[in-house]
């Protein structure tokens, strides 16, 4: 509640309505910012944005820290269980499909708010905008996957028609095989400079992709991130000054060593494991765990606090004790080793109270008043925004 009432005194009130282009960058960690020069990093507009424009130090996720709740959360401002978008992949029961279409909503987004308000808006690669009715729309909806590209034949299938058409006339590379960050910034400046939307909804995946695979700040994710900051300096430079630019991210990134399968020493007990948490059902079962928490081998970090909980699970849950992994480990519920290497070198999806386990916001342009401001809840970015747009919440 502190964090959000900090970020309500911080908003900064515009003058006039404004054209807005989110850029989110999957798994954009906020140390990345934060840590430029220690990483060595060339990124040079990401400073600017920062330097020049509102930038928060660090953003708290929301439950599970994964790319299709936390993106839905960016534009709506609840959490996910209120806006029903509870994982990547809907349950099993369900079909363990993606949550492709917006019929699965709950609630408004922006993007349903710029629409009443009469503004165009526009969306590219972003989730949860199959069958949306935004005005261009290239949604996230694939059959196959490339890293972080996604197969264009399946986006033009779903998407706004004759628009991959209008784009590869304007930018003839933009119409290869895969959609990637470099096709997703073409078609943003197309939109941006053509088609002169008032918001524009950008999704880039590439760095996600690298960071799963060669672990976050990494030298290869590291190459990802410069790269992706020319892409932007592309964006920058086509919205001119008609835009406002926020840069967001989903979800940090953490280095993962290993798996540790914590059930196999709690034989019998009320425990349900997933990679984030190990949550006990009963005293009995928190007791156990708790006399693991000595034990390195276990990889057990912490018990979660009650009240931290609440602030995420809210106040119906009925989790009667939690446990988040140390530094570097996930649990997991496999019956061979205990403990195994894990698949890739960097995941998310942890705990959001997990220290420095943060993703940022950034907001630059015409109006903006420039300056560091306190760290921000998740669920506090959507206000900002629709404040760009001259929006009102709730949706």
């Amino acid at each position: 509640m502190k964090l959000i009432l900090l970020a309500l005194l911080t908003l900064a009130p515009l003058t006039a309505r404004h054209k807005l282009v989110v850029i989110s960058v999957d798994g954009l960690d906020h140390r990345y910012l934060r840590d430029y020069d220690a990483l060595g990093l060339k990124i040079p507009n990401m400073r600017r944005l920062i330097a020049e424009g509102q930038w928060a130090g660090g953003v708290v996720g929301v439950v599970p820290t994964v790319t299709w709740p936390s993106h839905t959360t960016l534009i709506t401002g609840v959490p996910p269980r209120v806006h029903g978008i509870l994982d990547n992949h809907r349950p099993a029961a369900e079909g363990g499909d993606y949550y492709w279409t917006v019929d699965l909503l709950k609630v408004k987004t922006l993007w349903h708010a710029a629409r009443r308000a009469g503004l165009k808006t526009a969306a590219i690669t972003w989730p949860v905008t199959g069958g949306a009715d935004i005005d261009f729309n290239l949604p996230e909806y694939f059959k196959r996957r490339n890293g972080g590209a996604m197969d264009l034949d399946t986006i033009e299938a779903q998407g706004t028609k004759g628009l991959v058409e209008e784009i590869a006339r304007a930018h003839p590379s933009f119409a290869h095989e895969w959609m990637d960050d470099r096709s997703r910034a073409l078609a943003t400046v197309f939109l941006m400079k053509q088609k002169r939307a008032d918001l524009i909804l950008l999704h880039f995946v590439d760095h996600d992709s690298e960071a799963h695979e060669r672990g976050p700040f990494s030298r290869e994710a590291k190459a990802v991130m410069e790269y992706t900051d020319e892409l932007i300096g592309s964006i920058l430079k086509a919205g001119g000054s008609e835009y406002v630019v926020a840069l967001v991210s989903d979800h940090g990134f953490e280095r993962i060593d290993r798996i540790v399968h914590l059930g196999q020493k709690l034989p019998g007990a009320a425990v349900e494991i997933s990679a984030p948490l190990a949550i006990a059902r009963d005293e009995a079962a928190a007791a156990a765990i708790r006399k693991l928490l000595g034990d390195a081998e276990a990889g057990i970090g912490r018990e979660i606090p009650p009240e931290e909980l609440r602030r995420f699970l809210g106040d119906s849950h009925k989790v009667h004790a939690a446990f988040e992994p140390a530094a570097h480990v996930m649990f997991g519920s496999g019956k061979g080793a205990f403990v195994t290497k894990a698949g890739g070198r960097g995941s998310h999806g942890l705990w959001p109270g997990r220290n420095d386990y943060r993703s940022v916001f950034a907001l630059w342009g015409p109006g903006v008043k420039a300056g560091k401001i306190p760290p921000l809840e998740m669920t506090g970015i959507a206000a900002r925004l629709a404040a760009v747009l001259d929006l009102k919440m709730p949706f």
